[in-house]
């Protein structure tokens, strides 16, 4: 499909245009008709892709009622893991009428897999690549795995080191994947703009030659929007209706207007960014008149010498350029020169 192909093209082909992926989560509170109007949404505001999770309760935890299944969170305390992801999951029914929406909208619809067996189910979907989330980026067999679909691969780096990072990779090429992004993460749920660490987004490139973007879980707007003039190929950025509706993400997702507002944002620090340039741009070019240029500011008789007094530098620039004012101070005038005259080399005598 021109969606799939234009979402590689724009991963892939450095063409200078971030990916833009609305993460839509728990956000859709298992209601399938909020998930639709969701992705609706998300194209509405101009993003290029939707997210969703694949999983259940049963394939990433278990239902234990032991201290260590117990979460620790300000917002997702007092529950067990097994509690959350069964409150947070997206039904995997969903999924092919899901992509069938994304399709008919040309938005692309990708998903995180978390285990081997959702890989599998995800290729039944269609999707066009694999996500593997940050707290599954230490999960080396699964990566393999994934790669050996032969489809692109993203991997968040939320919580990992760097030889974490460099075996993530290997295992991806390992399993054969030819395209591999990364995704420079802090999980942590709302994340701290003071740990983001953005300048590691161009270090990562050339540490890891891999193309890097950046999956957010900052309040507002203003790091994606930092991030893309860093070279993020790609953001990712928890999306909710509204905040008032609870779900296990809204309290650090963005709402439309916000998405709207990231995504015209990242379009203009992207335009803003150009190449290397020194000189006149086409607009500048039309404002020259109000450089400053030498000019006789009262009247000179012939023979007079130009003075502080009756030469200055103002605008517009019809004059002489200002450097040439020490070389002309003390010059005698060759004509009888008005008020307002711009100074030009044949004035001197």
């Amino acid at each position: 499909m021109s969606s799939i192909k234009n979402m590689q093209n724009k991963l892939f082909k450095n063409d200078g245009r971030c990916l833009i992926v609305a993460e839509i989560s728990a956000n859709h509170g298992k209601d399938f008709s909020k998930a639709v109007a969701m992705i609706k949404a998300a194209k509405k505001c101009g993003a290029d892709a939707v997210k969703f999770q694949a999983y259940t309760p049963d394939t990433l935890t278990i239902d234990v009622d032991s201290r260590f299944f117990k979460i620790a969170h300000p917002k997702w305390g007092g529950q067990t893991l097994y509690d959350l992801y069964k409150k947070a999951y997206t039904p995997l029914s969903w999924f092919k009428k899901l992509k069938k929406v994304s399709d008919d909208l040309n938005i692309v619809f990708f998903s995180t897999a978390f285990d081997k067996a959702t890989v599998d189910f995800l290729e039944t979907v269609g999707v066009p690549l694999h996500k593997i989330a940050s707290f599954e980026v230490v999960d080396l067999p699964l990566i393999e795995y994934a790669a050996k679909k032969k489809k692109p691969i993203i991997l968040s780096t939320g919580m990992a080191t760097f030889n974490e990072i460099k075996d993530a990779i290997n295992a991806a090429r390992k399993g054969g994947a030819d395209d591999i992004v990364l995704l420079k993460c802090t999980s942590s749920y709302p994340a701290k703009p003071e740990e983001m660490n953005l300048r590691a987004i161009p270090d990562m490139k050339k540490r890891f030659k891999c193309s890097v973007g950046f999956s957010d879980h900052t309040m507002g707007i203003a790091t994606p929007i930092v991030a893309a003039t860093l070279g993020a190929v790609m953001i990712e950025k928890h999306f909710t209706l509204s905040r008032k509706i609870k779900t296990p993400d809204s309290f650090f997702s963005i709402e439309p207007q916000e998405l709207k507002s990231l995504v015209e944002n990242v379009r203009i620090a992207e335009k803003s960014l150009g190449g290397i340039h020194y000189g006149l741009s086409p607009e500048e070019k039309k404002n020259l008149i109000f450089r400053r240029s030498l000019f006789v500011v009262k009247y000179i008789k012939k023979g007079e010498y130009f003075t502080e007094d009756n030469v200055r530098s103002i605008r517009p620039s019809d004059g002489l350029p200002p450097k040439y004012l020490k070389a002309i101070l003390g010059k005698k005038v060759k004509e009888d020169v008005e008020m307002g005259t711009p100074l030009n080399w044949d004035l001197i005598k």
